[in-house]
């Protein structure tokens, strides 16, 4: 029995195939940046990421005899329970309206969806970008027009809590914990007992990230709306690809920034380290959501691999709880493993809509 997974990402699509043991083939696909720039909006490049896709199967002669599905990871839907749904056609109509926003995670659906009918294999998303189970006082903006929504990097926040109640021999659905994921967008959760009770969209809110300006003063941004200088689509790229450590530095690869560092480029250290700041502030506000009753603080993501951002955070929050830190995502094996917990019948497969 074999699954194939399908991750999305702006400009890169990753494909894997596992077996319950772990990965056999695991693929990267870079889409040429000038030609997705091309396409009006993030659904519209489907055809295009459809066609590498299959390329890349055929390149890694994966065998379709023996792949039992395929899974996806989920995009900007309607707010959802945590788990394991299989792509319908209600799915598919709101990944293709963007109901949520854009994001290239709307493509992961999709291409799940072609791939399996072209096979005659299920479908299925694993806790996608829109798992809420906000409390309510989560909910309250300061505008009524204005509710706060329930979009985090939940898949790997729910993988790494896992992960850590494996190795602390606890339950995850009986702990508490705060999850920073560090990536090209950050969110950090409030986690009580298993469930996402509060998180920044990293979208929208929270610390900038490489990439994204994170939480802004609101009457400024008002004046650079009004301003003229910007078109919509202009000031919502500045926002989330243009904001960050490029706004700032230009890169958003940490390795350089630590090199600048390193160098002695004081700018650059400077920068660095409000990153690691806002995101300090983050874990601690949502410590104060669980009212200081924390197992751990588990900080995952690509950027959990810097030493220098995670000393630097550490420093700042450790008198809350223990720190562990789980580099890189672990996106593909959960997904894989939840398609495998769907075909072994070890979970209920959920109905979207």
């Amino acid at each position: 029995m074999q699954v194939l997974v399908v991750n999305p990402g702006s400009t890169t699509t990753k494909l894997a195939l596992y077996d319950p043991s772990g990965p056999l083939i695991e693929k990267t696909i870079t889409h040429g940046t000038k030609i997705l720039a091309a396409f009006p909006d993030v659904t519209s490049q489907l055809a295009a990421r459809l066609n590498d896709v299959s390329v890349a199967i055929k390149e890694a002669e994966m065998s379709c005899d023996h792949i039992s599905a395929v899974v996806a990871r989920g995009g900007l839907i309607r707010p959802v329970e945590p788990g394991i749904y299989q792509v319908n056609s209600n799915m598919l109509q709101d990944l293709r309206a963007q109901i949520q926003g854009p994001h290239a995670s709307n493509l992961g659906g999709l291409i799940a969806d072609a791939i399996g009918n072209e096979m005659s294999i299920p479908a299925y998303v694993v806790d996608p970008v829109s798992c809420d189970q906000f409390q309510p006082l989560a909910r309250i903006s300061g505008l009524p027009e204005i509710p706060r929504k329930s979009l985090s990097h939940a898949l790997n926040i729910r993988a790494t809590m896992r992960l850590a109640s494996s190795e602390l021999g606890c339950d995850f659905e009986k702990v508490n914990y705060v999850v920073a994921h560090l990536g090209g967008g950050i969110s950090v959760a409030a986690c009580r007992k298993g469930r996402i009770v509060d998180a920044n969209n990293a979208n929208e809110q929270g610390p900038f990230s490489p990439e994204r300006t994170g939480e802004l003063p609101a009457l400024d941004v008002a004046k650079m709306a009004f301003s003229e200088t910007y078109t919509k689509e202009q000031l919502i790229g500045r926002f989330l690809g243009q904001g960050g450590l490029v706004a700032y530095l230009g890169i958003s690869d940490a390795r350089q920034i630590e090199q600048r560092i390193a160098e002695g480029n004081e700018y650059a250290g400077l920068v660095y380290r409000g990153m690691a700041y806002q995101i300090s502030k983050e874990i601690g506000s949502m410590a104060s959501v669980l009212s200081g009753d924390v197992r751990a603080i588990l900080i995952c993501g690509g950027l959990a691999g810097s030493k220098l951002l995670i000393d630097t955070i550490r420093q700042r929050v450790e008198f809350i709880a223990e720190v562990r830190v789980y580099p890189g995502e672990k996106e593909m094996e959960s997904l894989a493993n939840g398609a495998f917990r769907a075909l072994l019948g070890e979970e209920e497969v959920k109905t979207y809509g």
